[in-house]
């Protein structure tokens, strides 16, 4: 006889990943957000069309769509992350993404602002 062990329920495996890394990029401009999932909140975001991003986007004369502007942005969602005391965050990636562009920047930014990655 065959015994299947028991499977996690599904809201037991959402605990386990508490904060989940979403990316989305137009073709202007780039966005990335830290969700909680047990409270369904925006821990943190960080994107291209806030004021201050574009403005210094503006005063460089730089793309806010490109591969540098991931870069910026995952910086700078690194350093908001270690300030709110989240160290671990674990990375959603819709069917099309690869790790690759404009996701890996965003990816290694955040490895090199300190964040780890489940």
């Amino acid at each position: 006889m065959v015994f299947i062990p028991p499977a996690r329920p599904e809201r037991i495996t959402k605990f386990l990943k508490p904060y989940v890394l979403k990316m989305y990029f137009s073709n202007k401009f780039v966005s990335a957000q830290v969700i909680h999932t047990p409270t369904s909140t925006v821990a943190s975001a960080a994107s291209s069309q806030e004021k201050t991003m574009r403005s210094a986007f503006q005063a460089s004369k730089q793309s806010t769509a490109d591969v540098a502007a991931a870069a910026k942005i995952g910086k700078v969602l690194g350093e908001r992350l270690l300030v709110k005391d989240i160290p671990a965050i674990s990375v959603f990636y819709k069917r099309e993404q690869r790790y690759h562009g404009k996701a890996k920047a965003v990816i290694d930014s955040l490895r090199e602002a300190g964040v780890k990655l489940i």
